[in-house]
C-alpha cells in the first residue's frame, strides 16, 4: 500500500479495531498501574474457544489465562493442553489454571465471572447461550470477546443490544468474532466503495456454499439425556446454533451490509433439506436462498448450502452504478468499472492474520482505554441471518422490525441435564423439520 492509500485506509476504516490497534504503544502506561498483565477467563472449550484463547494469549503485552469453563468437564483438559503448547517459549503469555479454576456445567460461566481479578472473558460456547453470557459479563464489569453469531432469535438480539449499551456506559470493551472486519483488504476496498468508487451499490451477492461442517459427534447410546445429546451435537439444533445461515453465513451477510452501510428492511426466501435428511442431522436445513431488500430498493441475494459435490463459493460481490467489486479472495480483492477501466487491487499485508488481529486490537483498546464496541454490528448482522432463517422456514416475507421485535423465543425454559430442549424427537429419533407454508416463526 502506498503512503497515501494507507492514510486513507486508516482514516476511513469503519472498524474501531484499527483505531485501537494504533494505540497499542500506549499499553504499558494506560493499563494497570502495578501489574499490566491482562488476565483472561475462557468460557467454551471447543475448537473455536481453544483457538481464541491461544490468539488472545498471543496479543502484544503480558497476558495470562487464569480460568476456564465448559458445560462438559471432559472438554477442559484438551483445551488447556493445546493452549499451553501454543505459548511455549513466549515470555509474555502464560497459562495458570489450577483445578479450582476449572469449572463445568451450565452455570460454569458464573464461576468465571465471579473471579475479581479477571479482566477479559472470552465466550465461545454454542451461540444460543451468547445473550445470557454477554449480559452477565457486562453486569460483572468484564471486557468481552464473544464469537459470532451473538444470538439465535429476536429476543436474544434485543438482550445483546441492551447489554451493549450498558457496556458502553461502563466503559467496557467488546469484540465480536467477525474477523473479516479486521482485514486490510476488506477495509481498503469497502472504504473506497463508500467513497463512491463503483457508484451507488444497487445489488449484492453473498455466498457460503460448501460441503458442510463436522458430522454429529455422539450417538444416543453414548449420552445420558436428550439435553446432553443435543448439546454434544449442537450444530444441528436451532436453539443452539441458529442453523448454518446464522452460525456460518453471517460472515458474508455482515460483509454485504457493511458494503451497503445499511441493514435490510425485509426479506423473503426458500430453503429445505434435500440431501442431509437423516435423523442424526437434527432439525436444520441443508440449503437457504434469501433475497434481502434495503430501504432504497436495492437487493442482497444470499445463498448458503451444506451439500457436497456441488458448486462451492464463500465470497461476496458488490454491483454499483459505475462498476463492481468481487471480494473472492481476501488476500487480493479487485474492483473496476464495468468496461475494465479504473481497476484497483488491494493486496493483503504480509503476515496478516485477521483472527489474531481482532484480539490484538481488543487488547490494545483495553490497555489504552480507547472506546471499542463491536457488539452493535455483531447483533445487527446476527439479526440479518435470523431474518433470513425465519423467511426460509416459513416461506413468508418478513420485515426487519418483525424479526427484531418478535417475542418468539426458541430457547429452553430451563438449563439442566434432565430438562427438555425446545424440540424433541419422536419414537424413531426423528425431529420436526420446518415446513415452508406451515411453520410459524412469528
Amino acid at each position: 500500500m502506498s503512503d497515501a492509500s494507507r492514510r486513507d485506509f486508516l482514516k476511513t476504516s469503519s472498524t474501531a479495531a484499527l483505531t485501537a490497534g494504533l494505540l497499542g504503544s500506549l499499553s504499558s502506561r494506560a493499563f494497570a498501574a502495578v501489574d499490566d498483565t491482562i488476565k483472561v477467563g475462557l468460557v467454551g472449550c471447543g475448537g473455536r474457544g481453544t483457538g481464541a484463547a491461544a490468539q488472545t494469549l498471543s496479543a502484544p503485552g503480558k497476558v495470562k489465562l487464569v480460568a476456564v469453563a465448559d458445560a462438559f468437564k471432559d472438554q477442559i483438559p484438551r483445551t488447556l493442553e493445546q493452549v499451553s503448547k501454543s505459548v511455549e517459549g513466549d515470555e509474555t503469555a502464560s497459562v495458570d489454571v489450577p483445578e479450582e479454576r476449572q469449572f463445568s456445567g451450565f452455570d460454569a460461566y458464573k464461576d468465571v465471572l465471579a473471579l475479581d481479578d479477571i479482566d477479559l472473558v472470552i465466550f465461545a460456547t454454542p451461540p444460543g447461550f451468547r445473550p445470557i453470557h454477554f449480559a452477565a459479563a457486562v453486569e460483572a464489569g468484564k471486557h468481552i470477546f464473544m464469537e459470532k453469531p451473538v444470538a439465535v432469535d429476536g429476543p436474544g438480539v434485543r438482550q445483546v443490544l441492551e447489554a451493549a449499551q450498558k457496556a458502553k456506559e461502563k466503559n467496557l470493551k467488546v469484540g465480536v468474532g467477525l474477523q473479516r472486519r479486521h482485514l486490510s483488504t476488506y477495509n481498503d476496498v469497502i472504504s473506497r466503495i463508500h467513497d463512491g468508487a463503483i457508484g451507488d451499490v444497487i445489488a449484492l451477492r453473498v455466498y457460503w456454499n460448501g460441503g458442510g461442517v463436522w458430522e454429529p459427534r455422539k450417538t444416543r447410546e453414548e449420552v445420558a439425556t436428550e439435553m446432553e445429546y443435543q448439546m454434544r451435537n449442537w450444530y444441528y439444533y436451532n436453539w443452539l446454533c441458529g442453523d448454518h445461515i446464522t452460525e456460518q453465513h453471517i460472515h458474508n451477510l455482515d460483509i454485504g451490509c457493511w458494503i451497503k452501510n445499511a441493514y435490510p428492511v425485509s426479506a423473503q426466501g426458500m430453503g429445505g433439506r434435500e440431501v442431509r435428511k437423516d435423523k442424526r442431522y437434527g432439525e436444520i436445513f441443508d440449503h437457504h436462498a434469501v433475497e434481502y431488500t434495503f430501504e432504497d430498493g436495492s437487493k442482497m441475494f444470499s445463498q448458503c448450502r451444506h451439500i457436497r459435490n456441488c458448486w462451492n463459493s464463500v465470497t461476496e460481490h458488490a454491483h454499483g452504478t459505475k462498476g463492481y467489486s468481487d471480494l473472492v479472495d481476501s488476500r487480493r480483492i479487485r474492483m473496476a468499472d464495468y468496461d475494465g477501466s479504473n481497476e484497483y487491487i488491494a493486496n493483503k499485508l504480509q503476515g496478516e492474520d485477521p483472527y489474531q488481529t481482532e484480539h490484538n486490537d481488543l487488547h490494545a483498546a483495553i490497555r489504552a482505554d480507547a472506546a471499542y464496541s463491536e457488539a452493535e454490528y455483531g447483533a445487527h448482522s446476527t439479526l440479518v441471518s435470523i431474518l433470513g432463517r425465519m423467511c426460509t422456514y416459513s416461506g413468508k416475507e418478513i420485515t426487519w422490525e418483525q424479526a427484531l421485535n418478535s417475542e418468539k423465543s426458541i430457547m429452553p425454559e430451563e438449563f439442566a441435564w434432565d430438562a427438555m430442549p425446545p424440540t424433541t424427537p419422536n419414537e424413531n429419533g426423528e425431529y420436526p423439520v420446518p415446513v415452508p407454508g406451515v411453520t410459524k416463526v412469528l
